[in-house]
C-alpha cells in the first residue's frame, strides 16, 4: 500500500505517552499513515531501558522499539519555559494529542481546558487506567492491577488449570494484555473524533483502560444482569476446552449439532459418545464432566499436529497453543503478512507484528524503528540536543 493510500495520512499526532496503552495507540496511528512526533523528557523515555533488552549498551528495550515503530522522536523538558514552548509550537500544527500524564501532575499546560482553550480544534486523548474523570481518576494502574480491575483476572485460572491446580493463586494473562486493549481503545476513539472534526472541532477524548478490558468480559457482565456471578470455578466450557495431548495442548470448542457430530466422527464414533442421551445438546451440557474424561483420554493419545489437522479438515473447532517460534515461522501468518521485516535504528532488522488488522488492498508496514531521544530536535524544534 502507498503512503498516499494510508487513511490517516496529513494526520499529525503529538504521542506524550509513558505507559504501553498510549504509547502502543501512537503506534497504530503510525500504521495507518499519520505522522507521530514521540514527545520524550530529556535523555529518553524511562521505558527505552526497560527489559526485556533488544541492546544492551546502550540498552534498548523491545517493548519501546516496538511501540515507537514508525514514530519521531523530540526532546522537551516540560517543566522549563523553553520546553513547555517547544511542546505548545507541537501542538500548534498538530491534529491530535495524545497523552497519559496524571491528572494531577497536569497542571494548566496539559489540562483539558488549558489544551482547548489554546488549541480549539485539537482532538485532545486523554489515556489513563481509570480514566480522567471520576473518583478513580487519581487512582495509579498497572499491567496486574488493570487486568484484575477490568475482571478478566478475576476469572483465571479456570478449566483444566483449575483442575489441575484448585488452589492456584490468580494469575495474569502473559506481558501487557490489558494495556494492549486499552490501546486499541484508544484508537478506536482517535479515529471517531478526528473523523467528526469538520462537525463537532476538537475534542477531549476520555480513554479508561480498565473500562476498556471490562468490553473483554462482557459475557461475564450479562452474566451479572441474570444474578449469576461468575468465578474462576464456575467459568469454563461445559466439555472441552483446553486438552492436552502428547506433545502439547489444544483448544476444543464445540457450540453447534454439526461440531459435535463431527467431533464423535473425528474420535472414531466411541461408545460412550454414541449414546442416545448425548444427542441432546441440553444433556451433553450436563453431563461435561463425564464427557471430559473421555475427550482427554481421547487427546493424549494424539500429537497436537494429527489432531489440529485431522480436526480442521472434518471442520471441528479445535487450534493448538504455540511457542512465540512457531507463530513467528507460520506458513499461514506469513501469507497474510501479519509479521513483517522491521528495519531499527542502528542496523538492526527484527520481524514484527504489524498490526491487528489489515486493509484488503496491501499488508501495513510497521514503519522503521525510531531514532535516540532527540533525533528530530533540529527538524521538528530547530535545536541539536540528540543523545545516542
Amino acid at each position: 500500500m502507498h503512503d498516499n493510500e494510508l487513511p490517516l495520512r496529513g494526520i499529525t499526532v503529538v504521542d506524550n505517552g509513558q505507559e504501553v496503552a498510549a504509547q502502543y495507540c501512537g503506534r497504530l496511528l503510525a500504521t495507518l499513515g499519520a505522522t507521530v512526533i514521540k514527545v520524550e523528557p530529556p535523555g529518553g523515555c524511562a521505558m527505552r531501558s526497560q527489559p526485556p533488552l533488544l541492546v544492551q549498551e546502550p540498552p534498548r528495550g523491545v517493548l519501546f522499539e516496538y511501540l515507537s515503530l514508525g514514530k519521531q522522536s523530540v526532546t522537551c523538558d516540560l517543566s522549563s519555559s523553553k520546553g513547555r514552548s517547544d511542546f505548545q509550537a507541537l501542538l500548534a500544527r498538530a491534529d491530535v494529542l495524545l497523552d497519559d500524564t496524571p491528572v494531577m501532575q497536569r497542571g494548566d499546560l496539559l489540562s483539558p481546558q488549558a489544551v482547548h482553550a489554546a488549541f480549539p480544534a485539537l482532538v485532545h486523548v486523554s489515556v489513563l487506567p481509570f480514566g480522567a474523570i471520576g473518583e478513580r481518576a487519581k487512582f495509579k494502574g498497572r499491567e496486574i492491577n488493570l487486568l484484575h480491575a477490568g475482571g478478566e483476572g478475576f476469572l483465571m485460572p479456570n478449566g483444566l488449570a483449575l483442575e489441575r491446580q484448585p488452589d492456584r493463586q490468580p494469575v495474569k494473562i502473559h506481558g501487557h494484555f490489558a494495556e494492549f486493549v486499552g490501546g486499541m481503545s484508544a484508537v478506536s476513539a482517535t479515529l471517531a473524533a478526528v473523523f467528526a472534526r469538520d462537525e463537532a472541532g476538537g475534542q477531549f477524548v476520555d480513554v479508561s483502560v480498565q473500562d476498556a478490558n471490562i468490553s473483554v468480559g462482557c459475557f461475564a457482565i450479562q452474566r451479572m444482569g441474570e444474578g449469576v456471578m461468575e468465578t474462576r470455578h464456575t467459568r469454563s466450557f461445559k466439555y472441552g476446552g483446553v486438552l492436552e495431548c502428547q506433545d502439547g495442548f489444544v483448544e476444543l470448542l464445540v457450540l453447534e449439532q454439526h461440531q459435535w457430530e463431527a467431533l464423535v466422527q473425528l474420535m472414531g464414533s466411541p461408545q460412550w459418545a454414541m449414546v442416545d442421551e448425548l444427542k441432546d445438546p441440553l444433556e451433553r451440557g450436563r453431563r461435561g464432566a463425564q464427557i471430559n474424561e473421555g475427550l482427554r483420554a481421547w487427546s493424549r493419545g494424539l500429537t497436537v499436529a494429527d489432531m489440529v489437522a485431522k480436526g480442521q479438515a472434518m471442520r471441528v473447532p479445535i487450534a493448538p497453543y504455540n511457542e512465540g517460534s512457531v507463530v513467528l515461522h507460520s506458513d499461514e501468518l506469513s501469507q497474510r503478512g501479519n509479521f513483517a521485516p522491521t528495519h531499527l535504528h542502528g542496523g538492526v532488522s527484527v520481524p514484527a507484528f504489524v498490526a491487528p488488522f489489515k486493509f484488503p488492498q496491501s499488508p501495513l508496514q510497521a514503519g522503521v524503528g525510531i531514532g535516540p531521544p532527540g533525533a528530530d530536535n533540529a527538524r521538528l524544534l530547530g535545536t541539536t540536543e540528540v543523545r545516542a
